[in-house]
């Protein structure tokens, strides 16, 4: 579920970073705010998916 939400706030900031890029006068603290909390969902999301190198794999492979 935490994915779920982390997934729909990372769509929201990200669309709404860009349309505000796109205004001929952008807010660059709402630029800002919008473009950290877009890159803290990132990595939320990112931290969930396994290593390609897992320790578990290695000890496999010996």
């Amino acid at each position: 579920m935490k994915n779920f939400i982390y997934t729909i706030l990372l769509f929201v900031f990200g669309i709404y970073a860009i349309y505000e890029q796109s205004k001929p006068e952008p807010n660059k603290l709402v630029m800002f705010v919008a473009f950290a909390i877009f890159m803290v969902g990132l990595y939320r999301i990112m931290n969930k998916i396994p290593s390609k190198h897992d320790k578990k794999d290695t000890d496999d492979e010996q």
